[in-house]
């Protein structure tokens, strides 16, 4: 609104004025969701942060692969759950946040190579004998 609404005219031709640019706001919204990979796009964008100054972007919520978004509801449920159970309400918030943080350092390689580790420890070690030498001995009297 650049001008003051002085008589009732210009409250006539603002409010026209207003509906239009509804209008127009209506058509682009229903544009940006007439389609499922639109809508898709349009709810992630409300995820993702911007780029930084340097152009490169921050780690938003959904920047994570599947192992690190689970870990991030799982892990803090377990620990309120399981170690902290008799724990008051400060604890509690205060581990679930700490845990959220550290889930960002859980990824899918991090667990396939912990799961790697912990499987070759229990499968034990496969001792590759080597077969004695089946022929003649070298300081043998045959000849």
């Amino acid at each position: 609104m650049d001008l003051p609404v002085r008589n009732i005219e210009d409250l006539r031709n603002e409010i026209a004025r207003l509906k239009g640019v509804e209008r127009e706001q209506s058509l682009a919204l229903g544009k940006r969701v007439e389609s499922p990979g639109a809508l898709l796009s349009t709810i992630m964008s409300l995820f993702h942060s911007p780029a930084n100054t340097d152009g490169t972007k921050s780690g938003s919520f959904f920047d994570q692969d599947i192992v690190g978004l689970i870990s991030r509801f799982v892990l803090p449920f377990t620990l309120n759950k399981t170690i902290f159970r008799n724990s008051g309400f400060i604890v509690k918030t205060l581990v679930g946040l700490v845990s959220q943080k550290a889930s960002h350092f859980i990824n899918e390689d991090m667990v396939v190579g912990l799961w790697e580790k912990a499987s070759s420890l229990f499968k034990g070690k496969t001792h590759e004998h080597t077969p004695e030498h089946k022929g003649v001995p070298p300081l043998s009297e045959a000849s």
